[in-house]
Protein backbone atom coordinates (compact mmCIF):
# COMPACT_ATOMS: atom_id res chain seq x y z
CA UNK A 1 0.00 0.00 0.00
CA UNK A 2 1.07 3.77 -0.34
CA UNK A 3 0.14 6.47 1.97
CA UNK A 4 -2.06 7.90 -0.27
CA UNK A 5 -4.31 4.16 -0.19
CA UNK A 6 -5.12 4.92 3.24
CA UNK A 7 -6.72 7.91 2.96
CA UNK A 8 -8.42 6.58 -0.51
CA UNK A 9 -10.23 3.71 1.60
CA UNK A 10 -11.35 5.80 4.25
CA UNK A 11 -12.62 8.02 1.53
CA UNK A 12 -14.08 4.77 -0.26
CA UNK A 13 -16.16 4.55 3.33
CA UNK A 14 -18.00 8.08 2.70
CA UNK A 15 -16.52 11.02 1.30
CA UNK A 16 -17.90 13.71 3.28
CA UNK A 17 -17.35 11.89 6.43
CA UNK A 18 -15.04 14.37 8.80
CA UNK A 19 -11.40 13.20 7.85
CA UNK A 20 -9.13 16.04 9.81
CA UNK A 21 -10.41 18.29 12.35
CA UNK A 22 -9.37 21.34 14.31
CA UNK A 23 -10.31 24.24 15.81
CA UNK A 24 -13.92 24.04 15.29
CA UNK A 25 -13.38 23.15 11.30
CA UNK A 26 -13.03 20.37 9.36
CA UNK A 27 -11.83 18.86 6.17
CA UNK A 28 -13.86 15.64 4.98
CA UNK A 29 -12.61 12.89 2.85
CA UNK A 30 -13.20 14.07 -0.86
CA UNK A 31 -11.94 17.38 0.40
CA UNK A 32 -8.52 15.85 1.95
CA UNK A 33 -8.51 13.81 -1.60
CA UNK A 34 -8.73 16.96 -3.86
CA UNK A 35 -5.87 18.75 -2.15
CA UNK A 36 -3.62 15.87 -2.39
CA UNK A 37 -4.52 15.64 -6.02
CA UNK A 38 -3.58 19.55 -6.37
CA UNK A 39 -0.63 19.09 -4.57
CA UNK A 40 0.78 15.87 -6.20
CA UNK A 41 -0.21 18.12 -9.79
CA UNK A 42 2.08 20.87 -7.97
CA UNK A 43 5.17 18.87 -7.06
CA UNK A 44 4.84 17.96 -10.70
CA UNK A 45 4.48 21.45 -12.63
CA UNK A 46 7.16 22.17 -10.12
CA UNK A 47 10.26 19.22 -11.07
CA UNK A 48 9.64 17.15 -8.22
CA UNK A 49 10.21 14.07 -10.29
CA UNK A 50 8.58 10.32 -8.60
CA UNK A 51 11.54 9.49 -6.13
CA UNK A 52 11.99 12.95 -5.17
CA UNK A 53 12.12 13.48 -1.16
CA UNK A 54 9.65 16.46 -0.31
CA UNK A 55 9.67 17.81 3.57
CA UNK A 56 7.18 19.05 5.73
CA UNK A 57 8.25 21.39 8.32
CA UNK A 58 5.02 22.38 9.95
CA UNK A 59 3.50 22.47 13.78
CA UNK A 60 0.85 19.98 13.86
CA UNK A 61 -2.08 20.98 11.05
CA UNK A 62 -4.78 19.69 8.97
CA UNK A 63 -3.75 20.94 5.56
CA UNK A 64 0.38 20.32 6.13
CA UNK A 65 -0.74 16.63 6.94
CA UNK A 66 -2.69 16.32 3.76
CA UNK A 67 -0.38 17.68 2.41
CA UNK A 68 1.51 14.04 2.78
CA UNK A 69 -1.06 12.40 0.74
CA UNK A 70 -0.12 14.61 -1.96
CA UNK A 71 3.47 13.73 -2.19
CA UNK A 72 2.87 9.96 -2.20
CA UNK A 73 0.16 10.76 -5.35
CA UNK A 74 3.78 12.34 -6.83
CA UNK A 75 5.57 9.07 -6.39
CA UNK A 76 7.57 10.98 -3.92
CA UNK A 77 8.95 10.65 -0.71
CA UNK A 78 7.79 12.30 2.56
CA UNK A 79 10.61 13.63 4.88
CA UNK A 80 8.45 14.83 8.04
CA UNK A 81 11.41 17.58 9.81
CA UNK A 82 10.35 17.87 13.10
CA UNK A 83 9.94 21.96 13.75
CA UNK A 84 11.04 21.95 17.09
CA UNK A 85 14.97 21.05 15.86
CA UNK A 86 17.59 23.11 15.92
CA UNK A 87 18.65 25.49 12.41
CA UNK A 88 21.60 23.65 12.25
CA UNK A 89 20.33 20.40 12.41
CA UNK A 90 17.66 20.64 10.20
CA UNK A 91 19.92 22.01 7.45
CA UNK A 92 21.87 18.95 7.85
CA UNK A 93 18.33 16.68 7.76
CA UNK A 94 17.04 18.59 4.41
CA UNK A 95 20.75 18.35 2.48
CA UNK A 96 21.27 14.32 3.81
CA UNK A 97 17.59 13.58 2.39
CA UNK A 98 18.13 15.19 -0.66
CA UNK A 99 15.50 17.58 -0.44
CA UNK A 100 13.98 19.38 -3.54
CA UNK A 101 11.37 21.01 -2.47
CA UNK A 102 9.79 22.70 1.39
CA UNK A 103 6.65 22.69 2.33
CA UNK A 104 6.35 24.92 5.48
CA UNK A 105 4.21 27.40 7.86
CA UNK A 106 5.15 30.97 7.74
CA UNK A 107 6.02 31.19 11.55
CA UNK A 108 9.18 29.21 10.58
CA UNK A 109 9.95 31.32 7.69
CA UNK A 110 13.24 32.81 10.09
CA UNK A 111 14.69 29.12 10.26
CA UNK A 112 14.32 28.94 6.61
CA UNK A 113 16.08 32.27 5.89
CA UNK A 114 18.86 30.91 7.70
CA UNK A 115 19.41 27.89 6.14
CA UNK A 116 17.96 27.94 2.08
CA UNK A 117 21.18 29.43 1.09
CA UNK A 118 22.47 26.32 2.10
CA UNK A 119 20.76 24.04 0.51
CA UNK A 120 21.72 23.76 -3.34
CA UNK A 121 19.51 20.67 -4.10
CA UNK A 122 16.16 22.87 -2.67
CA UNK A 123 14.85 24.41 -5.49
CA UNK A 124 11.26 24.91 -4.59
CA UNK A 125 9.91 26.19 -0.96
CA UNK A 126 6.11 26.41 -0.38
CA UNK A 127 4.32 28.42 2.41
CA UNK A 128 1.40 26.49 3.70
CA UNK A 129 0.14 29.46 5.71
CA UNK A 130 1.17 32.60 4.40
CA UNK A 131 4.04 34.43 2.32
CA UNK A 132 7.74 35.33 3.03
CA UNK A 133 10.56 35.91 0.46
CA UNK A 134 11.70 33.42 -1.28
CA UNK A 135 8.69 31.22 -1.10
CA UNK A 136 5.70 30.58 -3.16
CA UNK A 137 1.78 30.73 -1.54
CA UNK A 138 0.23 28.12 -1.42
CA UNK A 139 -2.44 29.17 -3.23
CA UNK A 140 -0.33 30.47 -6.14
CA UNK A 141 1.35 27.25 -6.32
CA UNK A 142 -2.07 25.79 -6.81
CA UNK A 143 -3.59 27.83 -9.07
CA UNK A 144 -5.22 26.85 -12.14
CA UNK A 145 -4.38 23.29 -11.24
CA UNK A 146 -7.78 20.91 -11.67
CA UNK A 147 -8.32 18.87 -8.12
CA UNK A 148 -9.25 15.56 -10.02
CA UNK A 149 -7.57 12.18 -9.45
CA UNK A 150 -4.46 12.30 -11.28
CA UNK A 151 -1.28 10.35 -9.49
CA UNK A 152 2.41 9.48 -10.68
CA UNK A 153 4.36 5.93 -10.71
CA UNK A 154 7.17 5.79 -7.15
CA UNK A 155 10.46 3.96 -8.90
CA UNK A 156 10.46 1.68 -5.52
CA UNK A 157 8.28 1.53 -2.54
CA UNK A 158 10.11 3.86 -0.44
CA UNK A 159 7.40 5.99 1.80
CA UNK A 160 8.94 7.99 4.07
CA UNK A 161 12.54 9.17 5.39
CA UNK A 162 12.87 9.79 8.93
CA UNK A 163 15.60 11.38 10.46
CA UNK A 164 17.01 9.44 13.76
CA UNK A 165 18.16 12.43 15.87
CA UNK A 166 22.19 12.57 15.91
CA UNK A 167 22.04 11.86 19.18
CA UNK A 168 25.00 9.29 18.57
CA UNK A 169 26.67 11.20 16.13
CA UNK A 170 25.40 12.88 12.46
CA UNK A 171 22.08 12.31 12.35
CA UNK A 172 21.12 8.82 9.97
CA UNK A 173 18.03 8.70 7.35
CA UNK A 174 15.50 5.55 7.94
CA UNK A 175 14.16 4.35 4.99
CA UNK A 176 10.64 3.34 5.68
CA UNK A 177 8.63 1.42 2.97
CA UNK A 178 4.59 1.36 1.94
CA UNK A 179 5.31 -2.27 3.10
CA UNK A 180 6.96 -1.53 6.47
CA UNK A 181 4.32 0.88 6.97
CA UNK A 182 1.55 -0.89 5.88
CA UNK A 183 2.58 -4.04 8.02
CA UNK A 184 2.69 -1.49 11.30
CA UNK A 185 -1.08 -0.40 10.90
CA UNK A 186 -2.05 -4.44 10.24
CA UNK A 187 -0.47 -4.48 13.71
CA UNK A 188 -2.16 -1.77 14.67
CA UNK A 189 -5.39 -2.64 14.01
CA UNK A 190 -4.97 -6.71 15.23
CA UNK A 191 -3.48 -5.44 18.33
CA UNK A 192 -4.98 -2.91 19.84
CA UNK A 193 -9.43 -2.29 20.17
CA UNK A 194 -10.73 -0.93 17.24
CA UNK A 195 -14.46 0.14 16.42
CA UNK A 196 -15.62 1.12 13.09
CA UNK A 197 -14.73 4.73 12.67
CA UNK A 198 -12.71 5.70 15.50
CA UNK A 199 -11.82 9.46 16.91
CA UNK A 200 -8.10 9.80 16.99
CA UNK A 201 -6.66 13.07 18.90
CA UNK A 202 -3.49 14.15 17.77
CA UNK A 203 -1.45 16.15 20.15
CA UNK A 204 1.71 14.47 19.82
CA UNK A 205 3.85 16.06 17.12
CA UNK A 206 2.94 14.55 13.60
CA UNK A 207 6.06 14.39 12.37
CA UNK A 208 6.40 11.23 15.01
CA UNK A 209 4.34 8.61 16.48
CA UNK A 210 1.23 10.50 16.28
CA UNK A 211 1.45 11.04 12.82
CA UNK A 212 2.09 6.94 12.29
CA UNK A 213 -0.45 6.24 13.81
CA UNK A 214 -2.97 8.03 11.52
CA UNK A 215 -2.81 5.55 8.67
CA UNK A 216 -4.70 2.68 10.43
CA UNK A 217 -7.72 4.85 11.69
CA UNK A 218 -7.39 6.60 8.42
CA UNK A 219 -8.19 3.18 6.81
CA UNK A 220 -11.46 2.51 8.99
CA UNK A 221 -12.85 6.23 7.70
CA UNK A 222 -11.53 7.82 11.20
CA UNK A 223 -11.79 11.14 12.33
CA UNK A 224 -8.62 12.63 12.89
CA UNK A 225 -8.66 15.89 15.93
CA UNK A 226 -5.54 17.83 15.35
CA UNK A 227 -3.93 19.59 18.57
CA UNK A 228 -1.96 22.42 16.98
CA UNK A 229 -0.16 23.27 20.37
CA UNK A 230 -0.02 20.96 23.40
CA UNK A 231 -2.24 21.84 25.89
CA UNK A 232 -3.61 19.48 28.48
CA UNK A 233 -6.32 20.74 29.89
CA UNK A 234 -7.67 21.39 26.44
CA UNK A 235 -6.66 18.10 25.55
CA UNK A 236 -8.77 16.47 28.36
CA UNK A 237 -11.83 18.59 26.87
CA UNK A 238 -11.47 17.40 23.51
CA UNK A 239 -11.74 14.00 24.76
CA UNK A 240 -15.17 15.03 25.72
CA UNK A 241 -16.15 17.22 22.93
CA UNK A 242 -15.49 14.44 19.95
CA UNK A 243 -16.08 10.91 21.87
CA UNK A 244 -12.22 10.48 21.67
CA UNK A 245 -11.67 6.60 20.87
CA UNK A 246 -8.02 6.50 20.80
CA UNK A 247 -4.78 9.14 21.77
CA UNK A 248 -1.46 8.83 21.79
CA UNK A 249 1.18 10.59 24.72
CA UNK A 250 4.52 9.70 25.92
CA UNK A 251 5.35 8.58 29.25
CA UNK A 252 5.97 12.20 30.54
CA UNK A 253 2.62 13.94 29.25
CA UNK A 254 0.44 11.35 31.29
CA UNK A 255 2.74 12.10 34.36
CA UNK A 256 1.71 16.00 33.81
CA UNK A 257 -2.03 14.53 32.55
CA UNK A 258 -2.33 12.72 36.46
CA UNK A 259 -1.48 15.57 37.98
CA UNK A 260 -3.89 18.12 35.83
CA UNK A 261 -6.82 19.43 38.28
CA UNK A 262 -9.59 18.87 35.02
CA UNK A 263 -8.65 14.71 35.38
CA UNK A 264 -11.19 13.94 37.57
CA UNK A 265 -14.23 15.59 36.09
CA UNK A 266 -13.61 14.68 32.70
CA UNK A 267 -15.67 11.79 30.87
CA UNK A 268 -13.52 9.33 29.69
CA UNK A 269 -16.44 6.85 28.83
CA UNK A 270 -15.56 7.11 24.56
CA UNK A 271 -11.94 6.05 25.36
CA UNK A 272 -11.09 2.94 24.20
CA UNK A 273 -7.38 2.68 23.58
CA UNK A 274 -4.73 5.37 25.19
CA UNK A 275 -1.21 4.48 23.36
CA UNK A 276 2.11 5.04 25.79
CA UNK A 277 5.12 4.69 24.40
CA UNK A 278 8.81 6.30 23.02
CA UNK A 279 10.30 5.90 26.82
CA UNK A 280 10.05 3.59 29.53
CA UNK A 281 6.48 4.48 32.26
CA UNK A 282 6.64 4.18 35.87
CA UNK A 283 4.96 1.29 36.82
CA UNK A 284 3.47 2.74 39.60
CA UNK A 285 1.86 6.05 37.62
CA UNK A 286 0.99 3.31 34.91
CA UNK A 287 -1.38 1.58 37.70
CA UNK A 288 -2.20 5.51 38.66
CA UNK A 289 -3.37 5.85 35.13
CA UNK A 290 -5.25 2.68 34.69
CA UNK A 291 -7.43 3.32 38.02
CA UNK A 292 -8.11 7.01 37.08
CA UNK A 293 -8.58 7.28 33.52
CA UNK A 294 -10.14 3.30 32.89
CA UNK A 295 -8.72 0.11 31.49
CA UNK A 296 -7.77 1.78 28.26
CA UNK A 297 -3.91 2.11 28.61
CA UNK A 298 -1.95 0.44 25.42
CA UNK A 299 1.11 0.42 25.17
CA UNK A 300 3.85 -0.01 21.88
CA UNK A 301 7.20 -0.56 21.71
CA UNK A 302 9.52 0.19 18.46
CA UNK A 303 11.66 2.89 16.73
CA UNK A 304 12.15 4.49 13.60
CA UNK A 305 13.70 1.69 12.26
CA UNK A 306 10.92 -0.69 12.90
CA UNK A 307 7.84 1.74 13.39
CA UNK A 308 6.10 0.96 16.59
CA UNK A 309 5.37 -2.17 17.07
CA UNK A 310 7.78 -4.43 17.61
CA UNK A 311 5.98 -6.06 20.28
CA UNK A 312 2.60 -4.62 21.91
CA UNK A 313 0.87 -4.68 25.42
CA UNK A 314 -3.10 -4.50 24.79
CA UNK A 315 -5.33 -2.19 27.29
CA UNK A 316 -6.87 -6.19 28.01
CA UNK A 317 -2.92 -7.47 28.77
CA UNK A 318 -2.49 -4.83 31.70
CA UNK A 319 -5.44 -7.22 33.56
CA UNK A 320 -5.93 -10.33 34.36
CA UNK A 321 -8.77 -12.38 33.38
CA UNK A 322 -10.87 -12.04 36.46
CA UNK A 323 -10.17 -8.26 35.72
CA UNK A 324 -7.36 -7.41 38.28
CA UNK A 325 -4.49 -5.27 37.22
CA UNK A 326 -1.70 -7.72 35.87
CA UNK A 327 0.93 -5.75 37.58
CA UNK A 328 3.79 -8.12 37.19
CA UNK A 329 3.32 -7.28 33.50
CA UNK A 330 3.44 -3.51 33.72
CA UNK A 331 7.39 -3.21 33.92
CA UNK A 332 7.06 -5.74 30.43
CA UNK A 333 7.11 -4.19 26.53
CA UNK A 334 4.28 -6.58 25.82
CA UNK A 335 4.58 -9.61 23.59
CA UNK A 336 6.49 -9.50 20.36
CA UNK A 337 3.62 -8.68 17.85
CA UNK A 338 2.58 -11.38 15.15
CA UNK A 339 4.34 -10.66 12.04
CA UNK A 340 7.55 -10.02 14.04
CA UNK A 341 10.53 -12.27 14.90
CA UNK A 342 11.77 -11.24 18.50
CA UNK A 343 15.19 -12.59 19.91
CA UNK A 344 17.89 -11.91 22.74
CA UNK A 345 21.55 -11.38 20.95
CA UNK A 346 24.70 -11.78 22.91
CA UNK A 347 27.84 -9.72 21.33
CA UNK A 348 29.16 -12.88 19.37
CA UNK A 349 26.19 -13.36 17.71
CA UNK A 350 25.08 -16.16 19.86
CA UNK A 351 20.85 -15.97 20.61
CA UNK A 352 19.95 -16.29 24.08
CA UNK A 353 17.40 -18.48 25.95
CA UNK A 354 14.37 -17.15 28.19
CA UNK A 355 15.55 -15.04 30.90
CA UNK A 356 18.71 -13.76 29.18
CA UNK A 357 19.54 -11.01 29.26
CA UNK A 358 21.19 -9.55 25.51
CA UNK A 359 20.63 -7.07 23.49
CA UNK A 360 16.94 -7.09 21.67
CA UNK A 361 17.01 -7.81 17.75
CA UNK A 362 14.36 -7.67 15.51
CA UNK A 363 13.65 -9.37 12.14
CA UNK A 364 10.57 -9.52 9.51
CA UNK A 365 8.34 -6.96 7.28
CA UNK A 366 8.36 -4.30 9.93
CA UNK A 367 12.18 -3.96 9.89
CA UNK A 368 13.55 -0.57 7.25
CA UNK A 369 15.47 -2.16 4.38
CA UNK A 370 18.45 0.22 5.81
CA UNK A 371 19.82 3.99 6.32
CA UNK A 372 19.83 6.24 3.24
CA UNK A 373 23.17 6.63 1.71
CA UNK A 374 24.63 4.59 4.47
CA UNK A 375 25.58 1.32 3.45
CA UNK A 376 27.71 1.13 6.14
CA UNK A 377 25.55 2.09 9.30
CA UNK A 378 22.65 -0.31 7.28
CA UNK A 379 25.24 -3.25 7.66
CA UNK A 380 26.52 -2.33 11.30
CA UNK A 381 22.54 -3.24 12.56
CA UNK A 382 21.55 -5.43 10.80
CA UNK A 383 24.96 -7.90 11.44
CA UNK A 384 23.98 -11.81 11.99
CA UNK A 385 20.94 -11.52 9.76
CA UNK A 386 19.32 -9.41 12.46
CA UNK A 387 18.37 -5.69 13.39
CA UNK A 388 20.10 -4.72 16.24
CA UNK A 389 17.64 -2.04 18.52
CA UNK A 390 20.31 -1.25 21.01
CA UNK A 391 18.65 -2.21 23.82
CA UNK A 392 18.86 -4.66 26.10
CA UNK A 393 16.28 -7.04 27.36
CA UNK A 394 15.12 -10.29 28.01
CA UNK A 395 12.28 -12.42 27.35
CA UNK A 396 10.06 -14.55 29.61
CA UNK A 397 8.62 -17.90 30.01
CA UNK A 398 5.28 -16.23 28.92
CA UNK A 399 7.00 -14.61 26.10
CA UNK A 400 6.62 -11.14 27.69
CA UNK A 401 9.30 -8.69 26.54
CA UNK A 402 11.26 -6.80 29.12
CA UNK A 403 13.55 -3.85 28.05
CA UNK A 404 15.84 -3.30 31.22
CA UNK A 405 17.97 -0.61 29.47
CA UNK A 406 19.79 0.89 26.12
CA UNK A 407 23.13 -0.63 25.68
CA UNK A 408 25.18 2.44 25.96
CA UNK A 409 23.12 3.34 29.47
CA UNK A 410 24.69 0.51 31.18
CA UNK A 411 26.19 0.94 34.05
CA UNK A 412 29.27 -1.35 35.31
CA UNK A 413 30.22 -0.76 38.82
CA UNK A 414 32.53 -2.82 41.02
CA UNK A 415 31.81 -5.23 37.64
CA UNK A 416 28.33 -5.71 38.10
CA UNK A 417 26.38 -4.44 35.47
CA UNK A 418 23.15 -2.29 36.82
CA UNK A 419 20.30 -1.17 33.96
CA UNK A 420 19.23 2.44 34.42
CA UNK A 421 16.17 1.98 33.53
CA UNK A 422 15.68 -0.88 36.57
CA UNK A 423 16.78 1.94 39.30
CA UNK A 424 14.97 4.43 37.44
CA UNK A 425 11.31 2.23 37.76
CA UNK A 426 12.51 1.85 41.62
CA UNK A 427 12.54 5.27 42.22
CA UNK A 428 9.27 6.22 40.30
CA UNK A 429 7.55 4.22 43.54
CA UNK A 430 8.39 7.09 45.23
CA UNK A 431 5.44 9.53 45.63
CA UNK A 432 7.25 12.69 45.63
CA UNK A 433 8.86 11.52 42.52
CA UNK A 434 7.70 12.90 39.27
CA UNK A 435 10.47 11.52 36.97
CA UNK A 436 14.52 11.34 36.82
CA UNK A 437 17.42 9.90 35.49
CA UNK A 438 19.95 7.35 36.37
CA UNK A 439 23.61 7.46 34.83
CA UNK A 440 27.13 6.37 35.83
CA UNK A 441 29.64 8.77 36.72
CA UNK A 442 33.40 7.92 36.68
CA UNK A 443 34.68 6.43 39.81
CA UNK A 444 38.27 5.57 41.01
CA UNK A 445 37.15 2.77 43.10
CA UNK A 446 34.09 1.50 41.51
CA UNK A 447 34.85 2.22 38.05
CA UNK A 448 31.36 3.76 37.29
CA UNK A 449 29.17 5.12 40.38
CA UNK A 450 25.22 4.85 40.20
CA UNK A 451 24.00 8.97 40.10
CA UNK A 452 20.38 9.86 39.95
CA UNK A 453 19.23 13.15 39.57
CA UNK A 454 15.90 13.41 40.21
CA UNK A 455 12.81 15.70 39.47
CA UNK A 456 10.21 16.22 42.21
CA UNK A 457 5.86 16.88 41.86
CA UNK A 458 5.37 20.47 42.37
CA UNK A 459 4.79 20.98 46.40
CA UNK A 460 6.67 17.72 47.44
CA UNK A 461 10.08 16.58 48.95
CA UNK A 462 11.89 14.07 49.62
CA UNK A 463 15.57 14.33 50.57
CA UNK A 464 18.02 12.14 49.29
CA UNK A 465 18.77 9.31 51.82
CA UNK A 466 14.81 8.63 51.20
CA UNK A 467 14.97 8.30 47.83
CA UNK A 468 17.82 5.94 48.30
CA UNK A 469 16.07 4.44 50.96
CA UNK A 470 13.50 3.54 48.63
CA UNK A 471 15.78 1.84 45.83
CA UNK A 472 18.04 -0.30 48.22
CA UNK A 473 14.50 -1.69 50.07
CA UNK A 474 13.60 -2.63 46.32
CA UNK A 475 17.07 -3.70 44.37
CA UNK A 476 19.72 -3.91 47.12
CA UNK A 477 22.73 -1.74 47.58
CA UNK A 478 24.80 -2.54 44.78
CA UNK A 479 21.93 -0.71 42.31
CA UNK A 480 20.76 1.72 44.58
CA UNK A 481 22.72 5.68 43.91
CA UNK A 482 25.89 6.27 45.37
CA UNK A 483 24.30 10.10 45.29
CA UNK A 484 20.64 11.59 44.41
CA UNK A 485 20.59 14.95 43.25
CA UNK A 486 17.44 17.36 43.44
CA UNK A 487 17.08 19.18 39.82
CA UNK A 488 13.90 21.52 39.37
CA UNK A 489 13.87 20.01 35.92
CA UNK A 490 15.67 17.52 33.35
CA UNK A 491 16.97 18.27 29.63
CA UNK A 492 14.26 16.70 27.35
CA UNK A 493 14.56 15.90 23.81
CA UNK A 494 12.12 17.93 21.29
CA UNK A 495 9.62 14.41 21.73
CA UNK A 496 9.91 14.86 25.49
CA UNK A 497 12.39 12.09 26.37
CA UNK A 498 14.67 12.73 29.47
CA UNK A 499 18.50 13.12 27.66
CA UNK A 500 20.78 11.03 29.92
CA UNK A 501 23.96 12.17 27.94
CA UNK A 502 22.98 16.01 28.67
CA UNK A 503 22.40 14.54 32.26
CA UNK A 504 25.83 12.84 32.50
CA UNK A 505 27.36 15.69 30.56
CA UNK A 506 26.12 18.26 33.13
CA UNK A 507 27.07 16.27 35.73
CA UNK A 508 30.72 15.84 34.63
CA UNK A 509 31.73 19.51 34.26
CA UNK A 510 30.51 20.18 37.46
CA UNK A 511 32.73 17.70 39.19
CA UNK A 512 36.13 15.89 39.04
CA UNK A 513 36.25 12.55 39.37
CA UNK A 514 35.62 11.12 43.55
CA UNK A 515 38.61 10.18 44.62
CA UNK A 516 36.99 7.79 47.73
Amino acid sequence: MRLTDYLDKGASLGPSAPCLTTDGGSLSYGEVQRLSWQVARALARSGVRPGDKVAILSANDPVSFGCVFGISRAGAVWCPVNPRNEAAENRELLDLFDCTCLLVQESFAPLVSRIAGQLPKLATVVCLDGSFDGAIPLAAWLDGLPDSPWQADPPDDTAMLVGTGGTTGRPKGVMLTGHNVETMSALTLMSYPFQPRPRYLALAPLTHAAGVLCFPVLALGGEIVVMRSPDLGRFLDLIERHRITHTFLPPTLIYLLLDHPALSTTDFSSLECLWYGAAPMSASRLEEAITRIGPVLGQLFGQSEAPMMISTLSPADHLHPDGTLARERFTSAGRPTPLTQVAIMAEDGTLLPRGERGEIVVRGPLVMPGYYRNPEATADVSRHGWHHTGDIGYLDEENFLYVVDRAKDMIITGGFNVYSAEVEQALMTHPAVQDCAVVGLPHEKWGEQVTAVVQLHKGRTAAADELRATVKELLGSVKTPKEVLLWPDLPRSKVGKVLKTDVRTQLLAERTVPQN
